[in-house]
């Protein structure tokens, strides 16, 4: 017997994710997988941890000098985020 309406994997896999709320945690996962990418490889290599709660980003540095740095650049770095994720998903970034 044979369904009317089949779906392909992929739509099902963005169906149920949709319908679990899971879009924003998986927009997050994906900005902190390309954080190499936005800042380069100098400042991931001192960045110790990175994580996104209530629309602000943390990162932990473990160098005051790439911290200053980066404090000078919050804005933009914020922008190439957003843009990178495609929509407003940062709002702020807080430097540690």
């Amino acid at each position: 017997m044979r369904r009317s309406k089949t779906i392909t994997l992929a739509e099902a896999i963005k169906d149920f994710v949709s319908e679990m709320g899971l879009n924003d945690k998986l927009d997050e996962t994906s900005l902190i997988a390309s954080w190499e990418e936005v800042v380069g490889r100098i400042i991931s290599i001192r960045t110790t941890k990175l994580y996104i709660k209530n629309h602000i980003l943390y990162v932990h540095l473990n160098s005051s000098v790439a911290r200053n740095e980066l404090q000078m650049l919050r804005n933009p770095l914020k922008n190439k985020l957003n843009e990178k994720a495609g929509k407003q998903l940062i709002e702020d970034i807080i430097f540690r």
